[in-house]
């Protein structure tokens, strides 16, 4: 339709449905939706002509040493997570070396050793290329198919889904394309997370539909149930706590099964209707591959971990309006109720033909006919396609939610509208002001606008939803943390993806002009061995080894002062920096940088393996100081084939504030939080050295003429949230 209409056009067909005020007819729904999860084997390593194959190709030393499973070796053998485990060097060992010593099969072995010849064959012809050799310490990962590393995603008409660590580590004169990294089973089972969610096996991305029923979290999120990449059959996946700490896997609650929706179930939002049902929109991809919005319902609400659901019967609900293109119509909002009317609203995000971003409102008095409201809710010249859509009141203090929101018609409440960028596939967000009567959400900032302004993370962060948590009374987000190694290596431990530590999300009623992001205070109850280093002072140009037990799993608080003689002493203007351009750590200036290295390779005295967190202060020619909060991947791991930058950007720091972080370390994941939360940056980090007992954590300034005084640095060692596996 014309967006300057001013006239509303129905945008759905007409149905004989009797869901008016709250009742849906599914009496004529197709037969219950499977939900047993299928379970994927990896073939590289399960099939035993290959695996047999391998283990002549590449036999492990007898006096090789082999590096503990985990952190503590003497729990080596109960793992928190459960996924298809790698072959292990020593049990290969001591198969292979039976095998050989056995001289009572020749026939056995004649046949083996043919069998092992064909596959190898097969193998070549096939493009199934095997890693390097081993290094004589650990055992290698055997063999890796060979991937074709093209984009996947854009063709099906939705975001880049792979970790595009190829073309990236390309672009930085890496070795991509070239020979993988020889990852031993001890380094990929190392990332493996103990208290960031994350499935039992296989591949990841958005989250969906999180909600709060009966007592119970949900987390629903796009899950491919054939292996560790994305692919056209996304399900949804389906988890559930009582903590947003500890879950419980579930079985599958949407498969792709119908024409509306054959070629992938993607991402929604749940909204809670007056009664306490809920109400579930997510856009289908058809058999033609067009974009439509679907509805589906728990086929029993009084179940409260929601186990079953049911599509609607006349599915689907939405199509996409003339003036917007069938694969650029996705990611329906939760919906709220309008006072002027009483009908319900939801947001789709799209771009029109001048790649513009947009978004668009529907009115809905039941969920199942829609109409278009006239206008566009907003609309930002050059910032291309606007995914998974979220708009939602803030205000200082607790949460809040949109319904509430607008009828208390509260001119306090900011409202956030928040997009997921398709074409730098970065979550950017803009505080403003919306006008339900003309259908418009002004930015108070337009130099700030979406897509051009702030941003929730600087780091790897996509795909972002947030729900009203009514039990707590506070808004919490959650974001799609996805890979940045390369696909082999994913195929190789059997799965891709995490989610961000859900946030609470709050308006900073200190500067009013962006967020405060802080995990949610459940995680706390993770911490174990605490440890108070406050006090500390750093000279220019040096670390400082913090003693801890382990290092892999840590909660850490810092605050530091810099020395406020030599901030005054500094006469020369120190301007144009930049956290990705100007050398990361390693750059010097008078102010800058100091913070922490973690993950840090502590054989090394910080010198080795290290991921740093830091603050750079900039003195302005007029005097004034700028503080820049980054994140140094650069020397996080010794792989070539795997994306490492350094992120971030400036961030407020008030008067009378010290420098205040926060960092989580969960093995492959750094997730840390500047001054209260205004700034945030996530890295997927892959150390191939500085991982169990070798992982360290250091305070480092590499200022040239300022100590630094860490006032306040508590280091909190993390339990494992040791989530469940579902049993029927």
């Amino acid at each position: 339709m014309d967006p300057n209409s001013n006239t509303s056009i129905s945008n759905t067909r007409n149905r004989n449905s009797n869901w008016i005020g709250g009742t849906i007819n599914t009496s004529s729904d197709p037969s219950p939706i499977p939900h047993t999860t299928q379970t994927q084997t990896n073939l590289l390593f399960s099939s035993p002509p290959f695996f047999f194959l391998v283990l002549i190709l590449y036999p492990s030393r007898g006096d090789a040493t082999i590096m503990e499973t985990r952190d503590d070796v003497a729990d080596a053998s109960a793992l928190p997570y459960s996924y298809s485990p790698l072959p292990a060097g020593d049990a290969a060992s001591a198969d292979l070396a039976a095998a050989r010593r056995s001289r009572r099969r020749p026939l056995c072995v004649a046949l083996f050793l043919a069998s092992a010849a064909v596959i190898l064959a097969v193998a070549v012809l096939s493009g199934v290329r095997l890693a390097g050799r081993p290094a004589t310490t650990t055992m290698v990962v055997p063999g890796v198919v060979e991937m074709e590393m093209a984009s996947r995603g854009p063709e099906s008409g939705v975001s880049e889904k792979t970790s595009g660590a190829e073309e990236m580590v390309r672009l930085m004169g890496g070795a991509a394309g070239g020979e993988a990294f020889p990852w031993s089973n001890a380094m990929l089972q190392w990332q493996r997370t103990g208290f960031h969610f994350q499935p039992e096996r296989n591949w990841m991305n958005d989250p969906n539909g999180p909600v709060y029923y009966k007592g119970w979290y949900h987390l629903f999120y796009q899950y491919n149930p054939d292996g560790a990449v994305w692919g056209n059959k996304i399900a949804w996946g389906h988890a559930v706590s009582r903590d947003l700490v500890h879950w419980r896997h579930l079985p599958l609650a949407m498969v792709p099964d119908q024409w509306y929706d054959v070629n992938g179930v993607w991402t929604g939002s749940a909204t809670t209707l007056p009664d306490g049902r809920l109400a579930m929109l997510y856009t289908g991809s058809t058999n033609a591959s067009v974009q439509v919005q679907c509805l589906a319902v728990p086929s029993d609400p009084d179940d409260p971990l929601l186990t079953n659901w049911t599509k609607y019967h006349a599915n689907p609900v939405l199509y996409p309006p003339r003036t917007i293109g069938d694969r650029d119509f996705r990611d329906p909002t939760t919906a709220w109720r309008d006072p002027s009317d009483g009908d319900w609203r939801i947001v789709i995000g799209s771009k029109d033909e001048h790649h513009a971003g947009i978004a668009v409102v529907y009115r809905t008095a039941d969920f199942v006919t829609y109409d278009l409201l006239p206008g566009l809710l907003h609309r930002v010249e050059a910032t291309g396609m606007w995914e998974c859509i979220d708009f939602y009141p803030v205000a200082g203090g607790e949460g809040v939610d949109m319904t509430e929101a607008m009828y208390a018609r509260n001119k306090g409440v900011v409202h956030v509208m928040k997009a997921s960028m398709d074409d730098d596939r970065h979550d950017y967000y803009a505080l403003g002001r919306y006008d339900p009567a003309r259908n418009a959400w002004t930015p108070l900032d337009a130099a700030a606008d979406v897509g051009i302004g702030l941003r929730y993370d600087w780091g790897k962060f996509y795909a972002s939803k947030t729900f009203y948590d009514p039990a707590k009374r506070r808004r919490v987000l959650w974001g799609w943390v996805g890979e940045t190694d390369s696909e082999r290596a994913d195929v190789a431990k059997g799965w891709a993806s995490l989610q961000s530590i859900p946030r609470t999300v709050e308006l900073d009623t200190k500067t009013g002009s962006n967020l405060l992001q802080w995990p949610v205070e459940e995680v706390e109850t993770l911490r174990t061995n605490s440890t108070d280093f406050g006090g500390i002072t750093v000279d220019y140009a040096s670390v400082f080894p913090l003693n801890l037990h382990r290092a892999t799993q840590l909660d850490i608080l810092a605050e530091f002062q810099l020395d406020p003689l030599a901030v005054d002493a500094v006469l020369e203007a120190d301007v144009g920096y930049n956290c990705s351009t100007s050398g990361g750590a390693a750059g010097r200036g008078a102010l800058g940088p100091f913070g922490l290295l973690v993950l840090a390779d502590k054989r090394h005295r910080g010198d080795g393996e290290q991921t740093a967190v830091y603050f750079y202060v900039a003195k302005g020619s007029d005097g004034g100081v700028t503080t820049h909060f980054c994140q140094d991947e650069s020397r996080s791991s010794h792989a070539d084939d795997i994306v490492k930058r350094v992120v971030g950007n400036v961030v407020p720091v008030l008067d009378g504030e010290t420098f205040s972080l926060r960092v989580l370390v969960d093995h492959s994941i750094v997730e840390s939080f500047a001054q209260g939360g205004r700034s945030t940056a996530t890295s997927r980090v892959y150390p191939t050295e500085a991982i169990y007992a070798n992982a360290g954590v250091f305070l480092f300034n590499n200022a040239t003429s300022a100590r630094v005084t860490a006032k306040k640095l508590v280091v909190h060692e993390m339990d494992s949230s040791y989530n469940q596996a579902y049993m029927a």
